[in-house]
């Protein structure tokens, strides 16, 4: 058994990789300060270790604290050092940044993943706590892209800095026109966030001159798929370690 972990600014997931294919998923919220999240973590690491047969652990991380920790407990828990992407492992796609180590491994994997599993010309899109664009060339390059703030982090920036808006529940609207001021906030998340995303793929598809299909991944995907116009070639919520996957696989 293969153990892929991705630590995110919010979650630390964990796919459970069994030749070569993502058997299954587990999350456990970020938050490494917690004394609750951390006892989480050393049940869940020595639960699988008494039930699994762990012969590899490979591990993107964009949280270097984090990932300082589950290393350490990687070594105390399943008696291995992970490989880490970027470092021990090289993502196979070439990077067109001007200063190519400032890309998140996690944008990077993901859009060679995409590549692999889906083909190209492509958009990722990364719905996490900020959402990322990433454009994938028709020769397989990656290009680069864009960032904004995620779902969550807008909610909480308008509870946070503005005096009169109330801090609101992730939920889909009924209708675009919000009839209280939740309706109106949760109209302008998915309903703004959808009209982005479409003009978003447009205006990169205009500078990557084709057409390229979409692929979506991350907490909040198919919600905002269905507040899209754009057609969505797939949403897939395992892309990140399906990537770390075909890592490890060419790792031997």
């Amino acid at each position: 058994m293969i153990i892929a972990i991705d630590i995110g600014n919010s979650t630390i997931g964990f796919g459970f990789l069994n030749e070569g294919r993502v058997s299954h998923v587990s999350v456990i919220e970020n938050m490494p300060d917690s004394e609750l999240v951390m006892a989480k973590l050393d049940n869940f690491m020595a639960t699988a270790c008494k039930r699994y047969a762990i012969h590899k652990v490979i591990l993107c991380s964009v949280v270097p604290d984090t990932q300082k920790m589950l290393q350490r407990k990687i070594r105390k828990f399943w008696k291995m050092s992970a490989l880490v992407v970027g470092r021990d492992v090289k993502i196979p796609i070439e990077n067109k940044y001007h200063h190519p180590r400032q890309v998140g491994k996690d944008r990077l994997l993901c859009a060679f993943a995409a590549r692999e599993f889906y083909g190209v010309p492509l958009v990722v899109i990364d719905l996490g706590t900020a959402i990322t664009f990433d454009g994938v060339s028709p020769a397989g390059a990656y290009l680069g892209g864009a960032i904004i703030p995620g779902i969550r982090l807008s909610l909480e920036a308008l509870f946070e800095k503005t005096a009169l808006l109330p801090r609101v529940q992730v939920a889909e609207p009924k209708k675009v026109i919000g009839r209280s001021t939740e309706e109106s906030i949760q109209s302008g998340i998915f309903h703004g966030y959808g009209a982005l995303c479409d003009g978003m793929v447009d205006r990169l598809g205009e500078e990557m001159g084709c057409s390229p299909k979409v692929i979506m991944t991350g907490g909040h995907a198919g919600n905002m798929r269905r507040f899209m116009k754009h057609p969505v070639a797939a949403v897939d919520q395992e892309l990140i370690f399906k990537g770390m996957a075909l890592l490890a696989e060419h790792q031997g």
